[in-house]
């Protein structure tokens, strides 16, 4: 298994490439729901893009060193959204699925929380591995090696608020100078 690099570009990229192939469905929603935090951005931009509402629901399974560790699955209690109600037509994003559980966890979390409310959920992500225990109904691309993805917002993992707060102070120095 061969690990795969996305740059900021690649990553946009793909959002568009996903904004697309559920519009080519001709398939009508009027909620988005984003897993965070991996799927916040992904949401994001797809409920600009649509001018749709977002919802998200905070979920969290990886943990341990560079965060690739996968553990218990937590969700949060209830979904964050800023309309009275939760759409009837709702397209679930999320980065990727990787072993599918999270996905496939949120479908029955969704349908014992808001199941009276909703008539269809379809899914989507950026990465299917094929280690998965579900396939999302859209996906950009499908990784049958299952290689761990490097997201662009990685190193922020790996940052703290006192280097971040040196190097831009170098930096600061240095344009001065």
């Amino acid at each position: 298994m061969s690990d795969l690099y996305v740059s900021w570009s690649d990553y946009h990229q793909k959002i568009e490439q996903l904004a697309v192939q559920v519009y080519q469905s001709q398939w009508n929603f009027n909620q988005i729901i984003c897993l965070a935090k991996g799927g916040l951005r992904v949401g994001d931009i797809l409920a600009r893009i649509y001018d749709l509402p977002l919802a998200i629901l905070a979920t969290s399974s990886y943990g341990g060193i560079n965060n690739q560790v996968r553990g218990s699955i937590t969700f949060a209690q209830d979904l964050t959204m800023t309309t009275a109600n939760l759409g009837s037509r709702v397209l679930l994003v999320d980065d990727l699925v990787d072993s599918g559980i999270t996905l496939k966890r949120t479908l029955v979390w969704l349908d014992r929380k808001y199941g009276f409310y909703i008539d269809e959920v379809r899914t989507a992500v950026l990465w299917y591995k094929a280690c998965s225990v579900i396939q999302p109904d859209y996906y950009v691309d499908f990784l049958p090696d299952n290689p761990w993805i490097h997201q662009p917002f990685e190193p922020y993992e790996k940052t703290n608020p006192m280097e971040l707060a040196a190097t831009h102070a170098k930096q600061m120095k240095t344009f001065e100078d």
